[in-house]
């Protein structure tokens, strides 16, 4: 548990509907173009739960909302954190933003070249899935 920052943390998640969510004032004002990640959200879901207080305040998944939005979902997956004070609930919406690392060119270029061998196999490659289809392997 981090010191400082969450004392007496009281930490769920649940499934809450979108309209119950209270969005304050925010650090990010533009959501931007959303059209990237309501892909991703209609293709696997909601990967990463929006984050609230126990009073349902968003403290930080403010793109997520907004394209489940317009993608018409009425519950979201969101987990409860009650931050210690304001300062606290200001970084934990910046530091969801900020303190992350983007792919470098290699390792983008190195999951686009994994990705391409998948979506293009070679004929030993489909044949080789075709054998682990048939005995039930991944």
């Amino acid at each position: 548990m981090p010191s400082g920052c969450l004392t007496g943390v009281m930490e769920s998640r649940l499934n809450i509907e979108i309209d119950n969510i209270k969005i304050g004032k925010r650090v990010r004002k533009d959501a931007g173009d959303l059209t990237n990640l309501k892909a991703s959200l209609q293709k696997y879901g909601l990967i990463n739960p929006v984050v609230i207080t126990p009073v349902y305040e968003l403290i930080s998944g403010f793109r997520r909302i907004m394209a489940a939005r317009e993608l018409g979902w009425k519950y979201i997956d969101a987990r409860i954190m009650e931050p210690d004070s304001e300062l606290d609930f200001l970084e934990m919406e910046m530091h969801e933003n900020i303190i992350r690392k983007d792919f470098t060119v290699d390792e983008l270029r190195e999951g686009l070249a994994r990705k391409k061998k998948l979506l293009n196999p070679n004929i030993f490659m489909r044949v080789w899935n075709f054998i682990k289809k048939l005995i039930g392997l991944r």
